[in-house]
């Protein structure tokens, strides 16, 4: 049974043949981001010499809308400073400019760490071009028309060449989508082109709040932005579905369960293994003995972690152990709502977690009192647990 929730609007990017500026901009207009408004809130940046256009056309069979933004600047370098100065002038809608602006200081710190320099003084090439600045704050604005609480996407599709940009020719996918994309799900198509653009990176990673399949949702519209190569065995477009969230007692969290055996490691070993992998990202790791052939007895290192972050933990999970290989487990959870909260101790403050008939303390916290304070731990937690009872009963008199 489903049912859907007050969470607002959610879209979700398919992004089976790469996304770029324009194609996301292009996939909003056409499920139903109206034109003129998006041109209005972009007309706010001060700066002229650009239009907005809209194109119906075909991609292998599939009605979709091409962007086109017609400049009459070419050689123009930006600053990140620069672009944030203009957003920020413009007195968009707090959601737009927010999203605009995370949008370029994620560019402009991915742009900084592969050319070794601060962020602030990054100098936009590409993605500094009038035309890409429309693209992005577009992107933006069409998101705040259509009424979009939250982005997901899929994993992203990136091709396979050698294109030409200012510092010469560069791999595909660039560099700087790569720098963007750490931590998000990837994988390559075989497509002789860019088909993911820093643009479309960039939006992704100062967007998405989830990735992987499409979540839950009451689908209310949909709609193809279209790249600008014709492609001969798929559509160049990326997909967007607009819908409400749905809540569903039989869908869970989507978790992976990594588990690897390991013969060979001494009890420290396998304890830093442990850190290593809730540093990584996982929800929470562990360890259990087992026998393996002939008797060994041996570890089974375990983590459960978010899709979007496997890659990582398991980069993590091979090193820190030096296993061979790792394996995984697609499952669900039911995370139970929690509040977290603080008190104080001994006059320093200790960190609660707070869940329906129940208060749990941060042992980290419970452990830095009980030395700064000469207390056994199990004290501290009593107090701890303690005051913010009597805290809840102060509330409710």
């Amino acid at each position: 049974m489903s049912t859907t929730v007050d969470g607002g609007t959610l879209a979700w990017f398919h992004c089976f043949s790469g996304i770029a500026g324009d194609m996301a901009l292009g996939s909003l207009v056409d499920a139903g981001a109206d034109l003129d408004a998006v041109r209005d809130l972009c007309a706010h940046l001060p700066v002229g010499g650009w239009a907005l256009e809209a194109e119906p056309v075909m991609r292998c069979g599939i009605a979709a809308t091409k962007i086109h933004i017609p400049i009459q600047e070419s050689t123009v370098v930006r600053t990140a400073a620069h672009i944030t100065g203009l957003i920020e002038e413009a007195r968009l809608p707090d959601a737009v400019r927010d999203r605009a602006l995370a949008t370029f200081a994620g560019l402009a710190e991915a742009e900084g760490r592969i050319h070794r320099r601060p962020p602030s003084q990054v100098h936009f090439h590409e993605v500094g071009s009038l035309d890409a600045i429309i693209d992005i704050v577009g992107t933006c604005a069409a998101l705040h028309v259509l009424g979009v609480d939250e982005v997901h996407a899929s994993p992203v599709a990136t091709g396979r060449s050698m294109h030409r940009a200012a510092h010469g020719l560069l791999p595909s996918p660039a560099p700087a989508v790569v720098e963007l994309l750490k931590g998000a799900p990837t994988h390559g198509i075989d497509v002789p082109f860019e088909t993911t653009t820093p643009t479309g990176a960039a939006l992704l990673a100062a967007t998405v709040v989830g990735w992987g399949e499409l979540p839950p949702m009451v689908v209310r519209a949909s709609g193809f932005g279209a790249g600008s190569r014709e492609l001969d065995d798929r559509p160049n477009v990326t997909q967007v579905i607009l819908g409400d969230p749905v809540a569903s007692e039989a869908s869970g969290q989507p978790v992976v369960l990594l588990e690897t055996n390991v013969d060979d490691a001494t009890g420290e070993v396998v304890a830093d293994a442990v850190a290593a992998l809730l540093e990584a990202g996982a929800h929470d790791a562990w360890v259990t003995n087992i026998l393996m052939k002939k008797g060994r007895p041996a570890h089974q290192v375990s983590a459960l972690v978010d899709p979007s972050l496997v890659r990582q933990v398991m980069a993590a999970m091979t090193s820190s152990t030096g296993s061979l290989g790792v394996r995984g487990t697609t499952l669900q959870r039911w995370p139970q709502a929690r509040d977290s909260d603080e008190v104080e101790v001994a006059g320093h403050p200790v960190r609660v977690k707070v869940s329906a008939g129940r208060v749990k303390v941060e042992h980290d916290d419970a452990a830095r009192v009980a030395r700064g304070a000469g207390l056994p731990v199990r004290e501290v937690i009593s107090l701890a647990e303690e005051a913010w009872r009597r805290r809840g009963d102060d509330e409710a008199v």
